[in-house]
């Protein structure tokens, strides 16, 4: 590429000269290509560990002028080819123009000066395209990109000087990280290092600083571990990883490839190696910090923060912390852990003012709330910046949250005459549940208790309101010390339901959605899915003991809450233990409060934790463990012997402690969690443990220590309830006559807090980062594993050869993610279809496949010949096969026996496999079932279940029951035999024993043909695809004259077997000059023009054809045709294609080849054009 010339003084210095002509020299870098010696590994690793920009333009072209020791880079290339073009391009526009001036100092101006227009004019096309990446950084991607093969989708985050450990010997290099890959690259002394790793492989990532690894960073994948230290800035290295791996498991979670935040702000200035998706990354970090501190939606995106004092009425003095400003809320915390948090949403604020500023209280800004709350901020850095942004913000947020749409609104409002919309709905604000909480319909009839336990409640409420009164009530409250205090000694039944929206960020959902959950009601209920089954189901288990559940009112209100949120959420749709969590919601809320919950509960405070394979109470299973580890290490070791714990936690996080614990107890637990968070879980699990800690040490069987626990958890009674007791599910445990001792809940809770209250949120979120890789990477082996078993009985394949194939089949369905595909992985990724069918792959990415594994390779019709095998398998033809019919293709090329083979070969020359278009005519298929004007019914599921087991029914299917083959799909079969021996050893003796078969396959035809013809007039066979006409209108001579229709189709199989070779035979003068076999090097070439059928003989090779005009008048016959049995019996009289068919092709080669391969070496996008473009 041309680059602004700049002076270079050191011409020689680490450069070769090649060329050179008065005005211009050619150079090449010491290193680049063969030779070079000592030197030449010198400079090549310097260039290396330098990160030189020789390593990308190893050519050069410079300007010189008489004996001035000046130089001036002028061009520089990757590659011989480029730099030769532009050394051409000067000798030729510039040389004899530069011999005209008399002055060097005018040739070097005019020389700079033409190089520099020619920069100008490719800036003007290219300045659009100009993304805010850096020149260097954009260097470096592209240059990842060259060094390991990746694609122009591959987007590359950051990269890092390091140290990679090879054995003990450390090379020093480049570690690259990219969205999908960590790549590694070193060249010392002429020794080249390549490691390309993919994210979704790693299952262990961990920083340790040991003797031999000092400051390193381990990355573990299945079958090997890899070391990198002798980082400048390891923190910062790894918290990168650690994101590009949570992204990675995510991806084999949800199926999503990762997007790039375009609408992030630009930056205020270009960083020198910062990317623009590494921004991004670091954005998404705090924007995720930011939400779980302050339990804000999955929306919501942090602005900015700034360090300020906040004045606290209730305190009298200044707290010092931090503010942070988001598009919808304004949010204090205090630098000091639990002093004080504060959340003001933008729709509360009325007034936004900058104060006075004085020595007490300088740049102060007052912020006022609707609800005639005044909140003073001081000690600003940017002041003036803050306010204009929260205006910003404060324009574009609604007035009120009921305003936002009011068509949403009044959308339960009943309408219409006689009530009659009202009627067709499913939920009206007029039901009970929709306006208090089921223990209060309840209990409204119930005499008024005057006991000790209602004084203790009602002292509950006076403290709660009390604490309002000081701290203020609702969203914008001041959260402190105190108000912690008061979760833990139990919130009052009537105010558990407002603190429980109010903590756990339910209440800002709800008001910036008004309508939303009676538009999901309206929307799901009356519908028939796999999660309403499930939800009927479960809805008279869901604490039957209760009296609000043994009655259809309850009943009615869990199937519309969960109904409503399978609805919302199909990712999840419904899942086992969200039953008994909302029907405890539902005790203390309305429909649509305990709703906004249980979404809080599912998509932001318990993550993952209700999915399909309930991933994260696995991954808190396992942060449970390690925590036990740390803190009960005796009984640890014992339960692991056992095996108890990863037995009885699973119940205890998934339904938080409500299954295994008396309810009035448990809800305790959920006031605590609301507030705190899933650490009050940890801490209270780690302190029933501990309870029982000489118990279980006695223990030696896992029954007997399920039946302490179980006992002991039975046993946690709240003393202050007002409720009458509720009998629990869970048999009553004891031994012998003794009673069990009594636990109190608060004493529990508070035990809990006194031994494990160090546990911080921050660090069970990285032990969560550690667990979720191995229960992910744990998950995907399982699913492994059914597969092939799933699969063992009807397959040929070892298992190790199907569990090598499950790695290819998966990886190039998880590639689309991120390498793009004509439909996005998670359109073909069902995690409620079985392990077997889940993971789906598109033409594309199997004809990579067929390339890579398959053993009919038949050159330039191989990618035909894949596509043809596609859509013989793809049976539903949706467009995508899963892992079954993938391995029942290749199963069929490499273990059946010749029949086998030959009857998937048939088949892939019939329809629907011979239907190239077939991929085009999607619409004329759809019109033919849909010319029916008759109303269709909508089938269930269950039609389609029924209709999966017929279709699953086995058939015994023998080859009599196969298609006859008529000339058009017997042509593309000789052309496809043609093409699947080129390559072969034996080629000759194939090409000799096709051409037999062929003959006598035409012969075969035309005698079936005659017999037909001259038999009982038959309609045509309709079971053929392929019939061009109707019988009437073809010729049927009585006799055949000796160059007819004989003739027309030997003429079109000549002509197709000319076509299908590989390589374009020279023209011959004489049939003698044809039947030499010397005269060609690899096919014996006959040509065919006057030939008949009986003229072939046995040793001769049919491929040649007459000349155009005897092409242009063949037609194909339309009554010819011939069976499998006759092609079986024709190929078994030539041994050369029996012993070809019966030979067993070996797939562990195959997948050895691929797995040294990890990444493929597509073509990039970036040309060595652009290389060399971006190395100034």
């Amino acid at each position: 590429m041309w680059i602004t010339p700049e002076e270079v003084l050191l011409a020689n210095a680490l450069w070769v000269s090649e060329r050179a002509n008065p005005f211009f020299i050619l150079q090449r870098r010491k290193g680049h290509g063969k030779g070079g010696g000592i030197t030449g590994l010198l400079v090549g690793t310097m260039d290396v560990v330098l990160d030189s920009s020789a390593r990308v333009a190893p050519y050069r072209i410079l300007h010189q002028t008489g004996d001035s020791q000046i130089f001036c880079s002028i061009a520089c290339g990757s590659s011989r080819k480029e730099i030769t073009e532009h050394w051409e391009w000067l000798e030729t526009n510039l040389l004899q123009t530069l011999s005209v001036f008399d002055n060097n100092e005018d040739i070097t101006t005019f020389v700079k000066g033409k190089i520099s227009g020619i920069i100008a004019e490719e800036n003007k096309s290219k300045a659009a395209l100009e993304d805010e990446d850096s020149g260097k950084f954009r260097e470096a991607e592209l240059k990842m990109r060259k060094l390991f093969g990746m694609p122009g989708e591959e987007k590359l985050v950051n990269y890092y000087s390091c140290s990679y450990w090879k054995g003990r010997v450390p090379r020093q290099g480049w570690v690259y990280l990219s969205v999908n890959h960590l790549c590694f690259y070193s060249l010392l002394l002429g020794k080249e290092v390549t490691l390309v790793v993919q994210w979704t492989e790693v299952t262990r990532l961990e920083k340790n600083a040991t003797l031999l690894f000092p400051e390193s960073v381990r990355v573990s994948t299945r079958h090997t571990e890899h070391y990198f230290s002798m980082f400048l800035n390891v923190n910062d290295t790894f918290k990168l990883m650690e994101q590009l791996a949570t992204i990675a498991m995510r991806q084999l979670l949800d199926n999503e490839g990762f997007a790039a935040d375009h609408s992030l702000p630009k930056a205020c200035k270009t960083l020198k190696n910062v990317s623009a998706l590494k921004r991004d990354l670091d954005a998404r970090a705090k924007n995720e910090r930011y939400r779980a501190l302050f339990r804000l939606t999955q929306d919501e995106r942090l602005d900015g923060h700034t360090d300020c004092t906040l004045w606290t009425p209730f305190a009298k003095m200044h707290i010092v912390g931090q503010l942070f400003v988001s598009n919808n809320y304004i949010c204090f915390c205090s630098r000091e852990e639990d002093l004080c948090q504060l959340i003001i949403p933008l729709r509360e604020v009325s007034i936004v003012e900058k104060a006075d500023s004085s020595s007490v209280l300088p740049c102060p800004v007052s912020i006022s709330t609707k609800n005639k709350m005044t909140f003073l901020f001081a000690n600003l850095k940017d002041r003036d910046f803050l306010v204009q942004r929260i205006s910003d913000f404060l324009q574009r947020t609604p007035e009120s949250g009921h305003s936002v749409s009011q068509s949403e609104g009044s959308l339960p409002t009943p309408t219409g005459a006689a009530g009659e919309p009202s009627q067709r709905r499913h939920y009206s604000p007029s039901l009970p549940t929709a306006n208090q909480g089921l223990l209060r319909i309840y209990q409204k009839d119930a005499p008024e208790e005057h006991g000790p336990k209602a004084t203790k409640e009602k002292m509950k409420e006076e403290l709660w309101n009390i604490h309002f009164l000081e701290f203020g009530r609702g969203v914008c409250m001041y959260r402190t010390s105190k108000t912690r205090e008061l979760v833990l000694n139990g919130i009052p039944e009537s105010l558990r339901g407002e603190l429980w929206l109010l903590f756990s960020g339910a209440q800002n959902e709800m008001d910036t959605h008004p309508g939303y959950y009676a538009e999901r009601v309206e929307q799901a209920m009356g519908r028939c899915t796999l999660a309403t089954e499930e939800i009927e189901r479960d809805l008279h288990r869901s604490m039957p003991e209760h009296h609000a559940f043994q009655n259809e009112m309850g009943i009615a209100a869990l199937r519309r809450v969960l109904t409503a949120y399978a609805c919302r959420n199909p990712g999840i749709g419904y899942c086992q233990a969200m039953n008994i969590v909302t029907s405890v919601l539902l005790l203390y809320c309305t429909e649509e409060e305990a709703f906004w919950l249980l979404v809080a509960l599912c998509e932001r405070m318990l993550p993952d934790y209700y999915n399909t394979r309930v991933v994260g109470a696995l991954v808190d299973q396992g942060v449970f463990e390690e925590l036990t580890r740390a803190c009960l290490p005796f009984l640890y070791e014992h339960m692991q012997e056992l095996g108890v714990i990863s037995t009885i936690s699973l119940s205890w996080f998934l339904t938080l402690f409500l299954s295994v614990m008396p309810f009035d107890s448990a809800v305790l637990l959920v006031d605590c969690f609301f507030y705190e968070g899933i650490k009050v879980i940890f801490q209270v699990a780690l302190a029933v443990l501990h309870a029982n800690m000489d118990t279980l040490l006695d223990c030696n069987d896992e029954g007997e220590a399920m039946t302490i626990l179980g006992r002991y958890l039975d046993n946690v009674v709240n003393k202050q309830t007002m409720s009458p007791p509720i009998p629990h599910l869970h048999a009553l445990l004891t031994s012998g006559d003794e009673p069990p001792p009594q636990i109190d809940v608060f004493q529990l809770i508070k035990s809990s807090c006194d031994k494990f209250g160090s546990l911080r949120a921050d660090v069970i979120e990285q032990m969560r980062f550690h667990q979720r890789l191995k229960v992910i990477q744990s998950l995907e082996d399982t699913a492994k594993r059914s597969v092939v078993r799933a699969l063992m009985t009807d397959s040929a394949f070892s298992i190790e050869e199907l569990e090598e194939l499950y790695v290819h089949f998966k990886a190039k369905h998880i590639m689309s993610c991120y390498w793009g595909a004509s439909t996005t992985a998670a359109e073909r990724h069902d995690p409620s279809l079985p392990y077997l069918e889940q993971y789906r792959i598109d033409l594309g990415q199997f004809c990579q496949l067929f390339g890579a594994l398959g053993t009919w390779l038949c050159g330039p019709h191989t990618a035909t010949l894949a596509a043809r095998l596609f859509r013989l398998l793809d049976m539903n033809k949706d467009g995508l096969i899963n892992f079954k019919e993938f391995v029942t293709g290749l199963s069929g090329m490499y273990h059946g026996d010749m029949t086998e083979k030959l009857k998937l070969l048939y088949n892939l020359h019939l329809p629907p496999a011979l239907c190239p278009e077939e991929a085009e005519s999607a619409l004329e298929a759809t019109q033919f079932f849909t010319d029916d004007d008759t109303p269709q019914e909508v089938k269930d599921y269950k039609y389609y279940l029924r209709m999966w087991a017929m279709e699953n029914e086995p058939k015994k299917e023998t080859i009599k029951d196969l298609r006859r083959m008529n000339q058009e799909q017997f042509i593309e079969l000789c052309k496809t035999l043609y093409n699947m021996f080129s390559e072969d050893p034996l080629e000759q003796e194939l090409y000799h024993a096709i051409a037999t078969v062929a003959s006598l396959l035409l012969r075969i035809g035309e005698v079936g043909k005659k017999f037909t013809n001259n038999g009982a007039k038959k309609p045509t066979d309709t079971t053929n695809a392929q019939a061009p006409a109707p019988a009437a209108e073809l010729p049927q001579p009585e006799k055949e004259e000796p160059n007819g229709e004989s003739s027309s189709g030997q003429s079109l199989v000549c002509r197709a077997l000319a076509e299908a070779q590989l390589e374009t035979p020279p023209q011959q003068t004489s049939d003698e000059e044809v039947k030499d076999d010397t005269s060609v090097s690899s096919y014996s070439i006959v040509s065919t023009g006057s030939l008949q059928c009986e003229d072939i003989a046995d040793d001769t090779v049919l491929i040649g054809c007459a000349g155009d005009q005897q092409r242009r008048g063949s037609i194909l016959d339309g009554d010819w045709s011939i069976t499998f049995e006759q092609v079986l019996a024709s190929m078994l009289t030539e041994p050369p294609l029996v012993d070809y068919f019966e030979k067993k092709g070996d797939i562990q080669a195959r997948m050895a080849s691929c797995k040294m391969q990890r990444v493929e070496r597509q073509v990039s996008s970036s040309s060595d054009h652009e290389l060399a473009q971006l190395s100034t």
